[in-house]
């Protein structure tokens, strides 16, 4: 997206050359750019003061090359890549500034995002509202890490939260990551630590994670909250894992662990159930696992975010696990544990593409598959003009034999805009939205960049939930609303305020839906 220097041979020649990468620069942008007119005005440039940069050994660590190694494209990629992927970041470029015909020197240039959030939280889904107050750093003292103190209070619960999060503890590529939440219905704590595979050519990863949690889970038919009951959750699990690294555009990688999960249910005093009181279950297992990458990407703008770089994978990304629970290693059953997933993307020329995506978990017990669940997804971009682009996506689950604890559900949460979140339930269900995006090419006040769209949605479930609500049927919605697509802060990349009128649907509904939230995506 960058330009690439005049009179420097380009990525390919250059590894064909056999270049050395010799000298590398870092240059960390501030959040406003103080060279471009608009920017440098004196509310910028306090920004700009207030926000401690991203250090520079931050950036080079997460470089996967070194001065004196060969240069090899797909390896600065790579790292290009891997540093745009940290929220604290708005883009990251790597690029020569120099070559002798032997040695090429490479220029390393990043630009930060506002990382501190101080203040109040609020997002609107379904006819329920979301806030909170929160103090949270994405990028504390400049080091990547993340910490955050938080109060919050949303449809099922009030709790005062903390997190701290480390993606390179002690400058290494372990990460470290710690959750605390305290609840009007109970507590959570977490803790991992972990080597993962960081790039394509990672040989080993391993590591651990704890959870620890007692909350109520509330059950939900027709939009309602019809009874709920107490979970006492615990898990832990331990894995290692190895690969080859990257061999003629493929990664295969192995994994082998062990996982612990208990689960035990109690009804809550004066509380309803809504449904039979899910079965106590425990199950302790080791598992084998494999997972495979095409190492097929290309940088696009406009396509889930707005003006902003983004690495699309291209290429078939699939994997699974497989492990043995038995009553001799601790667990209450004998179950089979199986999951699995794969995607993968194709391009009708640089203006339309389709991705696929899909997963499949459950156990197979000795009276078939429990709790299993089978989703998938098609989304699909077409240009249609200089400024539009049209978009479609259909999703939809199907399950077998639930654990009463599990709810599929459809709603405003879950993407059917007009109505109230978790409306239908069921043993199955699907969605299809279909928008037309335009983006306006206005930036006001140079901190969003601004798009809308018109859109329509319909989907529904079918079967009998746990509760015994049966669907409604088939539901739809039509609506616009209004992006804003963030280029300076960290805190979520796309606003979303839409207007949802639903078309079908009992006399309780609300002839329309205001969303407001905060998304990954468009």
């Amino acid at each position: 997206m960058h330009d690439w220097p005049v009179g420097i041979p380009s990525g390919p020649e250059l590894e064909a050359a056999g270049a050395i990468i010799g000298t590398i620069r870092v240059s960390v942008g501030d959040v406003f750019d103080p060279s471009i007119p608009a920017e440098n005005k004196w509310l910028y440039r306090t920004a700009n003061k207030l926000h401690i940069n991203t250090r520079q050994p931050v950036v080079r660590h997460q470089l996967l090359f070194k001065t004196g190694e060969p240069y090899v494209q797909r390896v600065v990629q790579e790292s290009e890549r891997i540093l745009r992927a940290n929220d604290y970041m708005y883009d990251a470029w790597i690029r020569p500034v120099a070559f002798d015909g032997k040695t090429v020197d490479l220029e390393v240039r990043t630009r930060d995002t506002w990382t501190l959030n101080p203040g109040v939280n609020y997002s609107r889904q379904g006819g329920a509202n979301t806030s909170g107050i929160e103090l949270e750093e994405k990028n504390l003292l400049g080091n990547g890490q993340r910490l955050s103190f938080g109060w919050s209070n949303d449809v099922d619960r009030t709790s005062l939260d903390f997190e701290y999060s480390d993606p390179h503890f002690h400058s290494t590529w372990t990460r470290l990551g710690v959750v605390y939440s305290d609840a009007d219905d109970g507590s959570t704590q977490g803790i991992r630590l972990d080597r993962p595979f960081y790039a394509l050519d990672t040989k080993h990863a391993g590591g651990v994670y704890l959870y620890d949690s007692i909350r109520n889970e509330p059950r939900y038919a027709y939009g309602e909250k019809v009874g709920e009951y107490e979970q006492d959750e615990q898990f832990a699990e331990a894995y290692g894992g190895w690969s080859q690294g990257w061999s003629n555009g493929w990664v295969r990688r192995w994994t082998a662990g062990a996982t612990y999960r208990q689960k035990r249910f109690a009804e809550v005093v004066g509380s309803s159930l809504g449904g039979p009181l899910p079965e106590d279950i425990e199950l302790a297992y080791p598992w084998l696992g494999f997972d495979l990458v095409e190492d097929i990407y290309e940088e696009r703008t406009n396509q889930d975010q707005i003006e902003r770089t983004e690495d699309v994978l291209l290429g078939l990304r699939a994997g699974g696990r497989i492990g043995y629970a038995a009553e001799a290693m601790g667990s209450d059953r004998d179950a089979l544990m199986v999951s699995a997933y794969a995607q993968n993307g194709w391009d009708f020329g640089r203006e339309r593409s389709l991705f696929v995506s899909a997963t499949a978990a459950g156990r197979v017990e000795n009276d078939g598959l429990q709790n299993a669940v089978l989703s998938a997804e098609a989304r699909y971009y077409a240009r249609t003009s200089e400024r539009t682009k049209f978009f479609a996506t259909i999703n939809g689950a199907v399950s077998e034999e639930l654990d009463a604890d599990q709810q599929l559900v459809l709603g405003g949460e879950e993407g059917l805009r007009g109505y109230p979140l978790r409306y239908q339930a069921g043993t199955s269900k699907a969605l299809l939205t279909l928008e037309e995006r335009y983006y306006t090419g206005w930036y006001p006040f140079r901190l969003f960049h601004v798009a809308g769209a018109a859109f329509f949605d319909m989907g529904r479930t079918w079967g009998t939930d746990v509760t015994g609500a049966t669907s409604d049927g088939l539901l739809q919605d039509v609506g616009i609303g209004l992006r804003l697509g963030s280029s300076r802060s960290a805190f979520g990349n796309v606003i979303h305020i839409d207007l949802a009128f639903p078309l079908d649907g009992g006399d309780g509904i609300d002839s329309v839906q205001f969303v407001v939230e905060t998304k990954v995506r468009f």
